[in-house]
C-alpha cells in the first residue's frame, strides 16, 4: 500500500474535495483505495454520505486506541473505496497526543498492518499540528492543494519547511507527489499571476491539471457525493480525472510493479 497525505495548514484551499474526488478517481481505476478522514470537522465523511450516526469506528480510535484498519474502515457507495471516518472524539486527540508514547508515529504503526488496499489517503486538518505530522510520518509522499490567491506562497513555503523537519527527524523516505493549484478563477488576473508565480517557483512539481472554481464542486457536498459521481461531466469533475491520471504516473515504483 502507499500512502499519500493531502495537507496544507491554510484552511479553505480545497484540499477535502481533492481527497474525496482524487480517491473516487482511483477507485474506478481498479484500485482499491482507503481514503483516511483525520480532520475533526469530518467533511470528507460527510461528503461521503456517511453520517455521524454511522460511524462506529474512527480515526480517533486508529490513532489513539491502535484499533486495526479493518475494524475502523467503512464501505462507502463508491465500489472499492473505504473509509476511515472521523467524529467529534478526534478534536481532542491533539491534546491527548501530547502525552502519548511514540506521539508522530501512532498512524504509521496503525497503517503497518494493513493489508487489504492498494492506496492509501489521508485528509488532514488545516494545521500543522500533531495529526498533521502523524499522517506525514505515516505518508510515503505528500500531495499539497494550493488555492490560487495572493498568500499562497507564503504558506507552501511553511509547509516545505515542516515536510523537511519531518524528513530530518521522522520519515526520511517523505516525497513530494506535488502541488495542485484549486480555485483557479480565468476571470481573476491576479489568479493567473500566483498560478504563474508558482510555476516559475515549484516547476515541475506543480501539476499541469488546474481545480477550477466550479458551483458543482461546491453542491456535490451536500448531496453526500464526489462531484465524480454527482456531474461527471461538470469542469471540476474533468479537471479531477486529469488530475488523478497525473497522479498515478507520479506513484512511487512500488505501486507502479504492484
Amino acid at each position: 500500500m502507499i500512502t499519500i497525505a493531502i495537507a496544507n495548514q491554510k484552511g479553505g484551499v480545497g484540499k477535502t474535495t481533492t481527497a474525496i474526488n482524487v480517491a473516487t478517481a482511483l477507485a474506478a481505476t481498479g484500485s482499491k483505495v482507503l481514503l483516511i478522514d483525520l480532520d475533526p470537522q469530518g467533511n470528507a465523511s460527510t461528503g461521503l454520505g456517511v453520517s455521524a450516526a454511522s460511524r462506529l469506528r474512527s480515526s480517533y480510535e486508529l490513532v489513539i486506541d491502535q484499533v486495526p484498519v479493518g475494524e475502523c474502515a467503512m464501505a462507502t457507495r463508491i465500489p472499492g473505496l473505504d473509509l476511515v471516518p472521523a467524529t467529534v472524539d478526534l478534536s481532542g486527540a491533539e491534546v491527548e497526543l501530547v502525552s502519548v508514547e511514540n506521539r508522530t508515529s501512532r498512524l504509521r504503526q496503525a497503517l503497518s498492518h494493513d493489508t487489504g488496499h492498494d492506496i492509501c489517503l489521508i485528509d488532514c486538518p488545516p494545521s500543522l499540528g500533531l495529526l498533521t505530522l502523524n499522517a506525514l510520518s505515516a505518508a510515503d509522499t505528500l500531495l499539497v492543494p494550493l488555492q490560487c490567491e495572493f498568500f499562497a506562497l507564503e504558506g507552501l513555503s511553511q509547509l516545505l519547511q515542516t515536510v523537511e523537519r519531518v524528513q530530518e527527524r521522522f520519515n526520511a523516505n517523505l516525497g513530494i507527489l506535488g502541488v495542485v493549484l484549486t480555485m483557479y478563477d480565468r476571470r481573476n488576473r491576479l489568479t493567473d499571476q500566483v498560478a504563474e508565480d508558482v510555476r516559475s517557483c515549484l516547476n515541475d512539481l506543480v501539476f499541469d491539471a488546474v481545480i477550477p472554481r466550479n458551483v458543482r464542486l461546491s453542491e456535490a457536498p451536500s448531496h453526500g457525493l464526489p462531484a465524480l459521481i454527482y456531474d461527471h461531466a461538470c469542469v471540476g469533475s474533468q479537471a479531477y480525472i486529469k488530475l488523478a491520471r497525473e497522479i498515478i504516473g507520479r506513484l512511487p515504483e512500488k505501486r507502479k510493479a504492484a
